[in-house]
């Protein structure tokens, strides 16, 4: 069933007109009056909603019932990535976002490609956030992790977490070392030319433990889903 991402207050009985961005999918999608649909707001739970009307320039609905519907992972993951080309970036959002991480924090660091700022930055925060409603909307979950603004990567390691995890090709430790139990996880995933020798200084320094993913090296945008995966199966719901 078709779900939808509306950033507003829902409740049962709620009749209104869907957003304009959301009623051009309804569209696409060629539903019709009476076809039933799945709204969520991100606060938890999902509704079950009616198509009442299709017109030209808008789609009318209402409310039907609150699920209590959760699919949210028991593990609070952090993935602090660095920022990579375009469509990498835009691949690791959305498989993270599939994957239950609960928030991506975006980094500059030494051998970051892409060096954003001022409007440029506002756009392409706009755009990761909204890849992640998308493939929230598609894969069922009923909180859509938070994108944070980019940030140079010695703030970024501040990180709260129980487990602190820095991918690296030289990592002191493999999964099998990873500890027993987590309930949150922060982990450091580098851009294309991997970070400098300073910065994995910096991110022992700050507590982060270096973790090797096994003999191949892997694309930056290889590493979140693989980690996230990793990390939902054992302290997760995976």
């Amino acid at each position: 069933m078709p779900r939808f991402f509306l950033d507003m207050p829902l409740a049962a009985g709620l009749g209104f007109n869907l957003p304009e961005s959301v009623a051009r999918h309804v569209q696409v999608l060629r539903l019709q009056p009476d076809d039933d649909i799945i709204l969520f707001n991100g606060q938890g739970g999902e509704y079950a909603a009616r198509v009442t009307e299709m017109g030209k320039r808008h789609v009318a609905v209402e409310v039907l019932a609150w699920d209590e519907q959760d699919r949210e992972s028991p593990l609070d993951l952090t993935l602090v990535q660095a920022i990579s080309a375009s469509d990498r970036m835009d691949y690791t959002i959305q498989k993270a976002s599939e994957l239950g991480v609960s928030r991506i924090q975006p980094v500059i660091s030494e051998y970051c490609q892409q060096r954003l700022s001022g409007e440029r930055a506002e756009k392409r925060l706009a755009h990761w956030q909204a890849i992640a409603v998308s493939a929230c909307e598609q894969c069922g979950r009923t909180r859509v992790p938070v994108i944070l603004p980019a940030i140079k990567f010695e703030q970024a390691l501040a990180q709260a977490a129980e487990l602190k995890l820095l991918l690296s090709p030289i990592g002191a430790i493999r999964q099998s070392e990873l500890p027993p139990s987590a309930r949150s996880a922060a982990v450091l995933i580098g851009p294309e030319g991997g970070f400098s020798d300073a910065e994995e200084t910096l991110a022992v320094a700050a507590g982060y433990t270096p973790l090797i993913l096994g003999p191949r090296i892997f694309r930056t945008e290889t590493v979140a889903p693989v980690i996230a995966a990793i990390l939902q199966s054992r302290y997760g719901d995976l």
